[in-house]
């Protein structure tokens, strides 16, 4: 019985664990929403909550590091639990990465909406959608054990890098003809960067979770295909 009620106690610190970086993931996915609204509305007021909202994510990352380091103190786990757990600390560290991104975006969108609009954003919140939805479906990879979902993940992120680069070209004309241009197209150019790097990021998670299902290290291995 005593056994028994050990490995309750164990099944439901797991369970805690995977429930805070489902919630931690659900903060930064709102994170990304709210930073590009606050750019496509002109709302500054939601940009300063992005901004002030990264202390809690940066507190989530501590208690989920403690939660973890707690119970690999505790319970010393081995292979796929072992795997989980330090998987767990590393997907903390991007997300919380993807936070600060976030409010990279929130600060340039206050820069932005002092300013006339250069152009319609069109090009970025179907960048910002597609990262988003690549940072869900990793942590839900992650909590499920699937591997082939990440995999999924990692490629579409050479969508998002050639997105990158089509918008750079894009300002790179606006510059071109009209040196007035160059602050703004400078700013949007590093929003758009930012979205590339948090896509770097979710990706991150997604080899991850390779790593715990299978424990195979799949970074550096041109898993995201040669470009079309």
């Amino acid at each position: 019985m005593g056994r028994l009620h050990t490995d309750r106690e164990y099944e439901g610190e797991l369970q805690r664990l995977r429930d805070q970086i489902l919630l931690m993931g659900a903060r930064i996915e709102s994170s990304i929403v709210q930073s590009m609204a606050a750019l496509t509305a002109r709302d500054n007021a939601l940009a300063e909550e992005v901004i002030r909202g990264d202390t809690e994510t940066d507190r989530m990352e501590v208690e989920i590091d403690g939660l973890c380091l707690r119970i690999l103190a505790k319970r010393q786990p081995v292979a796929s639990d072992l795997r989980f757990l330090t998987t767990a600390l590393k997907l903390v560290t991007d997300l919380e990465r993807i936070g600060d991104l976030c409010v990279n975006i929130a600060e340039r969108a206050i820069e932005l909406n002092a300013e006339q609009p250069l152009k319609p954003y069109i090009d970025l919140p179907k960048m910002a959608a597609a990262v988003e939805n690549m940072i869900h479906d990793a942590l839900d990879a992650f909590v499920r054990g699937q591997p082939d979902l990440a995999r999924e993940v990692i490629a579409r992120d050479r969508q998002i890098d050639d997105t990158n680069i089509q918008i750079f070209r894009e300002l790179l004309t606006y510059m071109m003809e009209d040196s007035r241009t160059i602050t703004r197209a400078t700013r949007i150019q590093h929003v758009a960067k930012y979205l590339e790097r948090i896509g770097d990021h979710a990706t991150n998670l997604a080899e991850m979770v390779i790593f715990m299902a299978q424990g195979r290290d799949v970074r550096h291995t041109g898993l995201k295909g040669p470009r079309k």
